[in-house]
């Protein structure tokens, strides 16, 4: 069981009984990247990751958050390839703890 809840994470960024982030399932990655973002649960955050790829021309084609007291767990799912410039100005966000994109 748990092998596979690693796997489910590891290929589509699924989380699944996590001490300190909540459970959060949104299926399999499409053909586009999908972004996934650890972050403390504070106003605007989903605001900023939202104006920043639209500032990069992003489309979102699937998006989702949960929060487990005072962290949170944002997937994003956009139509085309994430640059890892946008992944750097996402990590510089205040409150973001980490992004990873799954290809």
């Amino acid at each position: 069981m748990a092998v596979a809840e690693i796997r489910d994470f590891l290929e589509n960024g699924n989380i699944t009984h996590s001490v300190n982030y909540p459970d959060c399932n949104v299926g399999t990655k499409a053909d586009g990247d999908r972004i996934t973002i650890l972050h403390r649960n504070v106003p605007n955050m989903i605001g900023q990751f939202t104006t920043l790829l639209a500032q990069e021309n992003q489309n979102i084609a699937l998006m989702t958050n949960k929060s487990k007291k005072e962290y949170a767990y944002t997937v994003i799912d956009v139509d085309g390839s994430v640059s890892d410039e946008v992944v750097s100005k996402l990590e510089s966000i205040t409150d973001v703890l980490g992004v990873r994109v799954i290809k």
